[in-house]
């Protein structure tokens, strides 16, 4: 099965940003804004219900000689470091921004700690750690879009957002790059530096360096099941949360490896002798522009390669023989996942999917399978040929095969699996405007856990499952259980929804996952 066109960046709204400064001011011992690291003392900003230290720098700029190399350590610096606003999103396409202009630049490695109050009665027990990644395609988006005051806050934890390469600087696979098999996944390198990072200096932020759960969404989620069989990210983590991750959507390096040099041909690398001096001098500019851009093929994310010596098994053929690592794993989907990007494509071209377009775009997804497909999801069945569209990718890309991988992963350690089903979540304007309902859309379960703005406000009934979500998330870090009535994936599904959150039975019948299954 094929997979659609590269997932689009996530539609969120950011707040802003800034990059951090240093100081030469010293901090009374007992300050609470004042931490120790192993590169030296940050200064964050404290609230009553949280503490934030953000735009800490978690390796050294991956700038000049280090663009297209793993990252190597922060260097220290001398005082006390100003660690109160986000640092700049790494570089990415701008058409389209989805963070209202925040700055990107090439010196973008940093991440931010949340932290719960430090308590007055003086307990000092370590917190569990939840470490996110950011989706967004592995092509857009930032760790300072989500604010965790409420998971910290609410939840007891501590929570740490970070930032990794992007586009063709996170992904690019140019075999001139490095030695065989050692080239790509720059920005998965990152996030196991951001690792490393959270190990050796979050007891400093009173977080629990033995209890660290990894979470992410989409491209986030994704990454996440790269590290599950990433043996540069073994025993760097205890549990797992795959949100709508496509973790099938992964690149092999020989396709890597040609999409690679096309695309330094197209920005004028082509002498293979002299590719590698040639990209690493380009201005970072000229590098926005992701690989998947270059029309060599438009199913295929630019992201993490397999057959490489930074992953060298392909996430889902580890699931399905057991390879991959045996921790807890919280796994879901949205509902309604493919609604986002139908209605992206519809708010881009400003015209409706037409009847005729629906067989095109059933072989673009499902290849040899869009016939059998196209009988089992007909268009009369649906108001809409997006919404039709839109369930076929849905069920088969998303829904079917993450509940599939979750009892896969299940023959090993205990997997909990939800779907989130809110089919009126707050959305932002442009998706309410549209002549189809986008329901329980790809990202806009988001909201429910962390502040990320960009939407009308919440109901009442709304505002209680976002604290159940956050409770149920943040149990699930402290103890690799959500709690709450959940039993493990095999014994039903947990519907996520503001009129009362329940186990489920009939997700297969749903989403059709018999005939899905009957596909692979």
């Amino acid at each position: 099965m094929r997979v659609l066109s590269a997932l689009l960046a996530l539609f969120l709204v950011a707040g802003c940003g800034g990059e951090p400064r240093d100081t030469a001011s010293a901090a009374a011992p007992a300050d609470p804004a004042v931490v120790q690291t192993a590169a030296g003392a940050l200064r964050g900003t404290v609230a009553d219900d949280h503490r934030l230290f953000a735009g800490i720098p978690y390796a050294a700029p991956p700038v000049g000689p280090l663009r297209w190399q793993d990252p190597e350590p922060a260097p220290p610096w001398e005082g006390v470091r100003e660690a109160t606003a986000f640092g700049p999103r790494c570089m990415q396409d701008l058409n389209g921004d989805i963070e209202l202009g925040r700055q990107t630049d090439e010196d973008c490695l940093s991440l931010n700690v949340w932290t719960p109050p430090v308590p007055e009665d003086g307990d000092d027990a370590p917190k569990p750690v939840m470490v996110w990644i950011h989706g967004g395609s592995f092509v857009a988006g930032s760790g300072g879009i989500y604010d965790s005051r409420r998971l910290a806050s609410r939840g007891d934890i501590v929570v740490v957002t970070v930032n990794y390469r992007l586009g063709a600087l996170g992904f690019l696979a140019h075999p001139a790059l490095g030695p065989p098999g050692a080239v790509g996944n720059y920005g998965l390198a990152d996030q196991q530096a951001a690792l490393r990072w959270v190990r050796d200096n979050i007891a400093d932020f009173g977080g629990d360096p033995a209890k660290v759960t990894i979470a992410g969404e989409s491209a986030g989620g994704m990454s996440v099941c790269d590290h599950l069989v990433a043996p540069g990210s073994e025993g760097l983590f205890g549990a797992a949360v795959v949100m709508s991750g496509p973790c099938q959507a992964q690149l092999a390096l020989p396709a890597a490896q040609e999409r690679s040099i096309a695309y330094a041909a197209d920005v004028g690398c082509a002498d293979p002798a002299s590719a590698a001096e040639c990209l690493r001098g380009l201005p970072a500019n000229r590098l926005r522009t992701p690989v998947w851009y270059y029309g060599i093929g438009e199913d295929q994310l630019s992201g993490p390669v397999t057959g490489t010596a930074a992953l060298p098994t392909d996430p889902v053929a580890a699931f399905g023989d057991g390879t991959a690592a045996r921790v807890p794993v919280l796994m879901g989907t949205t509902r309604d996942e493919w609604t986002l990007f139908v209605a992206l494509q519809r708010i881009r071209d400003g015209r409706d999917y037409t009847p005729e377009e629906y067989p095109q775009l059933l072989t673009g997804t499902f290849g040899p399978d869009a016939a059998a497909v196209a009988e089992r999801y007909p268009l009369s069945a649906f108001p809409d040929v997006a919404l039709a569209y839109a369930a076929t990718v849905t069920d088969g890309v998303l829904a079917c095969a993450g509940e599939r991988w979750a009892r896969e992963l299940a023959r090993e350690e205990s997997v909990y699996f939800y779907e989130f089903n809110d089919r009126n979540a707050p959305a932002p304007d442009p998706l309410k405007a549209l002549p189809f309902p986008v329901g329980a859309s790809h990202s806009l379960e988001l909201r429910y856990l962390f502040d990320v703005g960009g939407a009308s406000p919440p109901d009442p009934a709304q505002v209680e499952l976002g604290e159940q979500m956050v409770d149920y998330w943040s149990a699930f870090v402290k103890t690799g259980k959500p709690g709450g009535g959940w039993s493990v994936v095999g014994d039903g599904v947990m519907s996520l929804q503001p009129d009362g959150s329940r186990m489920i039975d009939d997700f297969g019948a749903t989403h059709q996952c018999g005939f899905w299954d009957g596909l692979q």
